[in-house]
């Protein structure tokens, strides 16, 4: 009797121990009461009716991720390529995800794969190759739109690599050398001519500035030489001046010396063959005399010896 006790009082035991439940953050419980579904146990503590409530399943809240193996598929111009995706998807409904679904990771991994093989099926490789992100998008939209059903949000579904045949592997690498190449020698063309056309500018701006450092000496050479002119004239000017003002003076002493002397037949007769001498000097003069003129000569010889005495 003491024995049957102890083990009931153990039983009764493990069974309040294991009726208190404890849910981590980020995990929600499914509860089922005698095979049916009763309630979904959110973080915290809990009390199960023991032998009567069951756990049907612990499911996940985070962020998930599946990683898809490559896969074969084969594109609208008849390539076999190979395509390995990764989704990343959350678990917004527990309870359809786990009576909606025998296993709803293998469901959104058998969806992408199905409707990536369409989408890219209706596609060219170039178009393939340049367009991930469109065939990302289409392929979120088809999948999530089945995975509502499952009471999952896919959240994104992205392309890692896309590997071509290894002979398009090659014609490709050959082709994007040939546009390398061809980018380097347009580049090279383009420098060259960038190059002639600042040669050629440079050689423009010289000869101009030649031409303004040409013109700028003529007008200061021209201002000079009006310079040096004007200095010449008016140094000529200033001769003429002076040479006038001393014949002026000179003249005012000589008729001041006859005022005084009166008329005098001497100073005059003298001044006549002054007169006659220098224009006697220049040999371009010709002497015109009258005979008035030649019959007084004598009389100027005899003044003439008269003053040497």
């Amino acid at each position: 009797m003491l024995v049957f006790l102890i083990i009931l009082g153990v039983i009764l035991i493990v069974s309040l121990i294991s009726s208190i439940k404890i849910v981590n953050t980020g995990q929600v419980f499914v509860v089922e009461r005698l095979g049916q579904f009763n309630k979904l146990l959110e973080p915290g503590w809990h009390f199960l009716i023991p032998y009567v409530d069951f756990v049907r399943r612990r499911v996940s809240t985070k962020q998930q991720i599946i990683d898809i193996q490559p896969q074969t598929v084969i594109t609208k111009d008849n390539v076999n390529i190979q395509i390995d995706n990764v989704i990343f998807y959350k678990v917004i409904n527990a309870k359809d995800a786990v009576y909606n679904i025998e296993n709803y990771m293998e469901g959104i991994r058998y969806a992408t794969i199905t409707n990536m093989r369409n989408i890219v099926g209706e596609m060219t490789l170039d178009e393939v190759l340049s367009g991930r992100d469109r065939i990302n998008s289409k392929l979120l939209t088809i999948v999530d739109e089945i995975t509502d059903a499952y009471g999952i949000k896919l959240l994104s579904v992205e392309i890692k690599n896309i590997l071509p045949p290894r002979e398009i592997q090659e014609a490709m690498e050959k082709q994007m050398k040939a546009e390398r190449n061809k980018r380097a020698v347009i580049l090279e063309a383009e420098g060259a001519k960038q190059a002639e056309i600042a040669r050629a500018e440079g050689e423009k701006q010289s000869r101009i500035l030649e031409a303004e450092a040409e013109k700028e000496a003529n007008i200061r050479r021209a201002e000079g030489l009006r310079e040096a002119q004007l200095l010449e004239a008016q140094g000529k000017a200033d001769a003429i001046e002076a040479v006038a003002k001393a014949e002026a003076e000179a003249i005012k002493k000589v008729n001041a010396a006859i005022i005084e002397s009166g008329t005098n037949e001497t100073v005059i007769a003298l001044k006549q063959v002054e007169a006659l001498k220098e224009m006697a000097n220049n040999p371009a003069n010709k002497l015109i005399l009258p005979n008035e003129t030649l019959s007084s000569l004598g009389s100027i010889a005899a003044i003439g010896e008269m003053l040497k005495k």
